[in-house]
């Protein structure tokens, strides 16, 4: 690998981002997180065991590599330690391996209260959170009011600060909410044992990927979530409460426009999301119980069963565009295995007037329109574990070409996915200059 990649997903999340950075770290020196938190799953499949990361980039299987966690990524302290312990516990050490920026925000225990509360005062119009507190955090984080990781070190301040912070969670908990309200005490006492997790571990990560550039090292930035979960860009209000899109890796991170090369999206071959919100090719018949299964959709982070459907190539044009994608990967092609036809959106209709829609983010209601659907033949027949492209039934190929030319502007996909394991992937334009197998 000769530059510089980022890894963005194009959906709502769950494309299998994590297996494709894993792939492709083998030649990397760093992995960076810049975005989201512990409500980011992602699952790794290395010699038939699975390994889940929330919160630690999944580089960290690679013993050569350092692994960053920017300003944009929210911690919880008790998360991190929960997954370094856990990684430790399979003999895989962190010391001198991951760094965390002195400006992450802290999760903490009125955070997820705050957004269980607040999920369940909602109820059927609910955003469908993880409940991990994220959306809380980064509030706190705007109003520049919550904690973030440097307080830590300033007893007297971290004191007055999360004396302050209660107070004003608990007010609107037992006062709002009638609910009971967090103890200040416990929450100190958690928050000083913590400090332990991010000793000699905090770094100004910008200075750090400064210094990367200088010694000519090669770095991936680990995008969270997906394009269509952006807060500013996605599906909003359901949507997640960072930035996913291409601009959230400068601002989440410290790092210059010049130190990004290349900009890989990575699209499931079919669509899944969690929670709430709108997904115009949602399947509620046989086939979304066949994805269920066979694709084993179920959250990584929640254990939520998955919404399923056809691969929607209208919102992934956009997304591509958005966020000047320079190629593709597609993942979890093999699950498609097993159907005869296979469908992918390439319009949209209104239901009343039948008027074609070209953009469906200008509409109010996601309710009034239906996709159009273009059927291709299925292939029938397994292709997990090939790594080769040209041993694809053609059928499957030309599934991959008809993705290619509907997506058109010189966007190829350069890169698929045929089974879990790190080594079932094809790389059919080796723009990455890698060899991992």
């Amino acid at each position: 690998m000769k530059q510089n990649i980022v890894i963005l997903g194009m959906q709502w999340g769950d494309e299998g981002k994590g297996k494709i950075v894993d792939v492709l770290t083998r030649t990397a020196n760093y992995v960076v997180r810049y975005h989201g938190g512990h409500n980011a799953g992602h699952t790794l499949v290395v010699n038939n065991k699975k390994i889940i990361l929330h919160l630690v980039p999944s580089g960290i299987l690679h013993n050569h590599v350092i692994c960053l966690l920017g300003n944009g990524v929210v911690i919880s302290p008790q998360g991190l330690i929960d997954e370094i312990n856990m990684l430790s516990g399979l003999g895989i050490s962190l010391d001198g391996r991951l760094f965390i920026s002195h400006h992450c925000p802290l999760i903490l225990s009125y955070h997820i209260k705050m957004d269980i509360l607040r999920e369940h005062l909602l109820d059927t119009q609910c955003i469908g959170t993880t409940k991990k507190g994220i959306g809380p955090a980064y509030e706190d984080k705007v109003s520049r009011f919550g904690l973030q990781v440097r307080d830590l070190y300033k007893e007297s301040v971290l004191r007055e600060k999360l004396k302050r912070i209660v107070d004003y969670y608990n007010f609107q908990f037992v006062h709002y909410y009638k609910s009971t309200p967090v103890n200040y005490d416990t929450i100190l006492e958690e928050l000083l044992l913590s400090k332990k997790v991010f000793k000699n571990r905090t770094k100004d990560i910008a200075l750090l990927l400064q210094k990367a550039e200088y010694e000519n090292k090669k770095i991936i930035f680990e995008g969270a979530q997906g394009a269509l979960l952006d807060l500013d860009h996605g599906t909003f209000p359901y949507v997640t409460s960072s930035n996913s899109t291409i601009g959230g890796i400068f601002t989440g991170s410290g790092a210059r426009l010049q130190q990004v090369h290349f900009i890989l999206g990575i699209v499931k071959a079919y669509c899944t999301r969690v929670g709430s919100g709108p997904f115009p090719t949602e399947l509620t018949d046989l086939t979304d119980d066949y994805f269920v299964k066979v694709g084993k959709e179920f959250g990584s982070t929640t254990g939520r069963r998955r919404r399923t459907g056809w691969l929607d190539l209208v919102l992934l044009k956009r997304m591509v565009i958005l966020n000047s994608i320079s190629s593709l990967c597609l993942t979890k092609l093999d699950v498609l295995d097993g159907l005869s036809e296979i469908k992918v959106c390439i319009a949209y209709k209104n239901l009343h007037t039948d008027q074609v829609i070209k953009n469906p983010f200008s509409c109010l209601n996601w309710d009034e329109f239906k996709p159009v659907y273009h059927i291709l033949t299925g292939w029938n027949k397994s292709i997990k574990g090939i790594t080769i492209f040209s041993q694809l039934p053609f059928l499957a190929q030309q599934y991959i070409s008809y993705i290619e030319h509907y997506i058109g502007h010189g966007v190829s996909i350069d890169m698929i996915s045929t089974g879990p394991d790190r080594l079932d992937t094809i790389i059919v334009r080796d723009t990455f200059n890698i060899e991992y197998i």
